[in-house]
């Protein structure tokens, strides 16, 4: 009797195992699979038995939401923020019904190696795994609009589309014909020439108006009293003053010489003579569809002949109106440009972007290349 009970107890126990390996090996798994999805490639096999099991025991809590009349609002996830962290606050900010849940869920997902870094508008009336969902796809409210020196505004207009804000270079530029109040610009003047470069954070809904204005006042935020003194004492007022740092900036590759460059310029137009600048005719020249470009390189005998009023090799003093949107650099360069005796430069030879400058035209042809 004893070893019928004996043996007994061994097929029980064996049973119990069997049904243990089954359970965890073969039904929990399959179960999990089932509602799930397919676990991630990276948990190993006692990670995907443990999880499994974790998810069915939440029963019903990963795709009842919190409060199904609940308000959205918006949840920022930090660039480097740990999965625990993330799942700790959806749950303190009212928006999922359980931390541990949403974390078990993730990780059995795989889904915690996607989560992105950035802002998101969340409601509760989302279940655990339409919020995680959500969490694949930041779409931050700002975007980050840069305009690069030496722009002209149809260049700043060919980056809209790339941008994150909803206008359309056509929208930009017929809106940029008429500068906004607080340039305080002549009624016929555009905005070339004030689009200060700069890093603009701007929310997504930004209409073309409000990017105008921005970047308006950031361009009178950066003209200071001393700058103003500065463009006076050259007999420059501001708006002549960023006409010619518009081509300081196109001619100047590294922004050191600036100043001298500046001071060419100035010495050329207190003497009457024309400025004699290659971007001045690329401007007036437009854009180059063969090679793609709005600044044609290298000029032609013909292209200097081209007959505008921004052709500075035919036209004496400066053109009309800017010919690109030049940086704080060139602006300062013109205010305070470096006292020199030079009337002439060219570039120098040796490809470094660096110029050689001369003091008569004799000076300057012997400085010519070989």
């Amino acid at each position: 009797m004893r070893r019928y009970q004996y043996h007994f107890i061994l097929a029980f126990i064996a049973l119990c195992v069997f049904a243990a390996i089954y359970l965890a090996l073969g039904y929990i798994p399959a179960r999990a699979t089932m509602l799930y999805g397919v676990p991630a490639r990276a948990l190993s096999i006692s990670d995907r038995i443990e999880y499994s099991t974790r998810l069915l025991s939440h029963g019903d809590l990963l795709t009842t939401p919190l409060n199904p009349n609940g308000v959205e609002q918006t949840f920022r996830i930090e660039q480097g923020e740990s999965i625990a962290s993330v799942a700790t606050r959806l749950e303190q900010s009212s928006i999922i019904v359980s931390a541990q849940a949403f974390y078990d869920y993730v990780v059995y997902t795989g889904l915690d190696l996607t989560i992105q870094a950035g802002d998101y508008t969340l409601s509760p009336a989302l279940s655990i795994i339409d919020i995680t969902r959500e969490l694949q796809d930041a779409t931050p409210a700002d975007i980050n609009f840069v305009i690069l020196s030496g722009w002209r505004m149809e260049e700043i207009a060919a980056s809209l589309p790339t941008s994150g804000l909803d206008i359309s270079p056509e929208a930009f530029l017929a809106a940029a014909r008429t500068a906004p109040q607080v340039l305080a610009l002549p009624s016929s003047a555009t905005m070339e020439g004030f689009f200060l470069p700069d890093s603009y954070i701007l929310p997504r809904s930004t209409t073309v108006d409000q990017l105008l204005e921005a970047i308006a006042r950031n361009f009178a935020l950066h003209i200071s009293a001393d700058m103003q003194a500065g463009f006076a004492a050259q007999g420059l007022d501001v708006y002549q003053a960023v006409t010619l740092a518009s081509i300081v900036e196109r001619e100047s590759i590294n922004d050191e010489e600036m100043t001298l460059i500046s001071s060419v310029f100035i010495n050329r137009l207190n003497v009457g003579m024309t400025l004699g600048s290659d971007p001045t005719v690329q401007y007036a020249l437009g854009y180059d569809s063969s090679a793609q470009t709005w600044w044609t390189n290298p000029l032609s005998l013909d292209d200097l002949k081209f007959d505008s009023p921004y052709n500075t090799y035919i036209y004496a003093g400066l053109p009309p109106a800017p010919i690109s949107n030049p940086s704080l650099e060139a602006l300062h360069a013109v205010a305070f440009p470096a006292t020199s005796p030079y009337y002439y430069f060219q570039a120098k030879c040796d490809g470094s972007g660096y110029h050689t400058f001369a003091v008569t035209f004799e000076e300057h042809l012997s400085n010519g290349c070989p």
